[in-house]
């Protein structure tokens, strides 16, 4: 199979094969980015966990340096965030975390609807692909001294439109569900870093005065 028959199986699909061309390299470039950006975080996420293990409570001399040290930006901004905070009871320093999880979250799944859109979109353009092909195919039988035997060919070449469909969908299918499972691995990982700080770094109510008196 040579480039001129590609071209003539894309002219037959109506031109969807260049758009699934088009396609495929969208959704083969998210997934990439998205996996490189992705592993980096929870690499890093790993990494803080195992350094903020062995903190003493109250030791913000010790965090400082595992944020000079250690922390990258999205993780860094917690620290950050309770490095600014004064002595902070532990409903404020836990509101503030959640905030700032909040605000970075959607960093972490953008551009992951692409991936969802292909799984979706992907058949649905090979079957119109094909459909088209059909057309095309069936036309030959219009013309004088046609043979059965163009109609199967021309057949099976639509049928190429609806196989490189299922085959995008699989491929955007099965790195959306692993990079979804990174997302969730990078949010736990935030999640599990808000409580270290809390229990290192905020402090207790204070208790009521007169509390307990008889």
């Amino acid at each position: 199979m040579n480039l001129s028959y590609w071209l003539h199986l894309a002219d037959q699909s109506g031109g969807i094969l260049y758009l699934m061309v088009g396609l495929l390299t969208v959704t083969l470039a998210v997934i990439v980015e998205r996996t490189w950006v992705l592993r980096h975080v929870t690499r890093q996420g790993e990494a803080l966990t195992q350094a903020l293990a062995p903190l003493a409570a109250g030791d913000r001399s010790g965090l400082e340096w595992i944020r000079d040290t250690q922390a990258r930006p999205l993780h860094g901004v917690l620290l950050e965030t309770t490095l600014a905070l004064p002595p902070a009871s532990e409903d404020l320093l836990t509101n503030r975390l959640d905030e700032v999880i909040l605000r970075h979250v959607p960093l972490l799944d953008r551009r992951l609807w692409v991936l969802d859109t292909t799984v979706t979109l992907a058949p649905l353009l090979g079957l119109l692909g094909t459909i088209i092909g059909m057309f095309h195919a069936f036309h030959v039988l219009t013309e004088p001294g046609a043979s059965p035997n163009a109609v199967t060919g021309g057949v099976a070449e639509a049928l190429v439109a609806t196989a490189a469909g299922l085959l995008i969908a699989v491929i955007g299918l099965v790195f959306f569900n692993g990079l979804s499972e990174r997302v969730r691995l990078a949010v736990h990982q935030l999640d599990t870093l808000k409580v270290m700080l809390v229990n290192r770094f905020g402090q207790p109510p204070a208790p009521v005065k007169g509390a307990g008196a008889g």
